[in-house]
């Protein structure tokens, strides 16, 4: 059956609230996990893509798709000192035979500062930008409109023939803790990174305004999340951890996991610029829904992964097909492809 049951839900509901759509690799996504992200990482600036095709096989495509592009400013490579991060963001999610969807553009602002010389190291962020919001209903069929043989459209549903396209503004703003650990020697950079960090997005509660009738405000999202990374010593293996939890009115998101990485290359460290090159992969869960293992490439400052969500919930039911998802990851680090760090 073709009709979109969101959105069937969505037009029989007197009071509508909404959750966000999500990306399963949350570790490539940081200006979306948390605004005090933005500019934090090894480099100068950094551009992100991704993309999932959320239920595949299904009848009907839901699509999501994100670039972020974010640089940091005033950073002194010889020593620590307060700098900043800008970044900007936009993302198209569209879904259902209504092609359902948002689209939003968002700029990210940070400051970052180090707590002292050990690695300790505290940055807050906002973000504020615009969300579209639409659909068409002309491409949905309803129940009452099957005939006994098929689907006709020239019967009535008695829903509304539209849900209006609006803008609304968002803001959402974060704290993050790092401590860096990590030790230059003569040959290599042994890695050790902790994170911590809280994020709150929708913090104007926008409001949805669907139709006349139909209007809600959106529930505000809270983010917790962490990370730790960590070489092994005397050997050619990484692992990275971490957990995020996401809570927006009822709605609660947990997932968590872990990635093995081997260095299949060793840059030349003696002056403290690194260049190791990496094959990994992992497992992660949203819990009580799916089962997500990734791999990815990690080499010369690019970074590509994919993950594929197994469904494990009461939705494998109704749709046994999983979501396949993309990441792409630029950084320009001292020994970038394209260009020497400041």
């Amino acid at each position: 059956m073709r009709t979109s049951l969101f959105i069937a839900f969505l037009i029989s509901t007197s009071t509508l609230f909404a959750q966000d759509f999500h990306f399963s690799q949350t570790s490539e996504i940081p200006l979306l996990i948390n605004p005090a992200s933005t500019g934090v990482f090894k480099g100068w600036e950094r551009f992100s893509l991704n993309h999932r095709n959320q239920w595949l096989g299904a009848n009907t495509q839901f699509m999501t798709s994100s670039f972020v592009a974010d640089a940091n400013f005033l950073k002194n490579r010889h020593s620590d000192n307060a700098h900043l991060g800008v970044g900007v963001y936009l993302y198209n999610d569209v879904g259902g035979d209504s092609k359902f969807g948002l689209q939003n553009a968002s700029v990210s602002l940070s400051g970052i500062l180090p707590l002292n010389s050990d690695g300790h190291q505290l940055s807050a962020g906002i973000q504020t930008g615009f969300t579209s919001r639409k659909s068409d209903l002309s491409r949905v069929n309803f129940e009452n409109q099957w005939n006994g043989i098929a689907f006709d459209q020239s019967i009535s549903s008695g829903e509304p023939g539209i849900l209006q396209n609006f803008r609304h503004f968002d803001a959402a703003a974060g704290l993050m803790y790092q401590y860096d650990a990590s030790n230059t020697g003569f040959t290599r950079r042994d890695e050790k990174i902790f994170r911590f960090g809280v994020a709150a997005y929708h913090l104007n509660k926008p409001k949805l305004e669907y139709t006349s009738a139909l209007q809600a405000n959106l529930y505000r999202k809270f983010v917790i999340h962490t990370s730790y990374t960590s070489d092994i010593p005397n050997s050619y293996w990484s692992f990275d951890l971490s957990a995020v939890q996401f809570i927006q009115g009822p709605h609660l998101e947990t997932i968590f996991g872990g990635t093995l990485k081997n260095r299949f290359q060793n840059g030349t460290k003696i002056t403290g610029y690194y260049q190791d090159a990496f094959f990994g992969f992992g497992l992660y869960t949203r819990l009580f829904d799916a089962i997500i293992p990734r791999v990815f490439i990690d080499f010369k400052s690019i970074k590509f992964g994919i993950s594929y969500d197994v469904t494990i919930s009461q939705l494998r039911k109704a749709h046994r097909g999983g979501s396949l998802e993309f990441s792409l990851c630029f950084s320009n680090l001292d020994h970038a492809l394209f260009k020497k760090g400041r």
